[in-house]
């Protein structure tokens, strides 16, 4: 038999596919903040073998996420210090100390941020938003996400786009 279904391989395969769908929606995202980690493979497989081994939850097929864990860039590039999230008026402000000139942060650094809807199995991403000296970034929400959690991730990525941070998970927001 050449594709046997065996329990162990019907859940292996059925944990990849929870796997891709989590990431799906933050592909471009990862492209970028993975992509220090991505040696014999692309970026977004680098993102998938983490996310695999250490994000996802549960037995199957009853899968689920531990959002603390996800990382939507990795790398060692000095991450964000203090950051919070909140929700008004439809948008997500993130804020964060500016915390340039630390290790290897620099106040040119550009933020990476994820916002993980997945009630919507989507995602709002920046890969190149605000400098890391502004401290303050806001992002517009589709109207058809209020009443929905979401989770907010940020990390940094250098002007010149040689360096990446690990990104910190700001916690699990209701739109309102």
């Amino acid at each position: 038999m050449k594709n046997p279904r065996t329990l162990g391989q019907r859940s292996h395969r059925s944990k990849f596919a929870f796997t891709i769908n989590l990431l799906k929606p933050m592909t471009a995202l990862l492209r970028t903040g993975w992509k220090l980690y991505a040696q014999n493979k692309s970026a977004f497989n680098a993102a998938i073998s983490y996310t695999f081994a250490n994000v996802i939850t549960g037995d199957y097929p009853d899968y689920g996420i531990d959002p603390s864990k996800v990382l939507i860039s990795r790398g060692p590039l000095t991450p964000a210090a203090n950051a919070t999230a909140t929700v008004a008026d439809g948008n997500i402000e993130i804020i964060w100390d500016d915390n340039s000139e630390v290790n290897t942060a620099k106040p040119t650094d550009k933020t990476l941020i994820a916002i993980l809807n997945r009630s919507e199995n989507g995602a709002i991403t920046d890969s190149a938003g605000t400098e890391r000296m502004t401290g303050i970034q806001t992002l517009a929400l589709p109207a058809n996400w209020s009443g929905d959690k979401v989770h907010v991730y940020l990390g940094f990525i250098s002007e010149d786009g040689r360096e990446v941070a690990s990104s910190v998970y700001l916690g699990s927001i209701t739109i309102t």
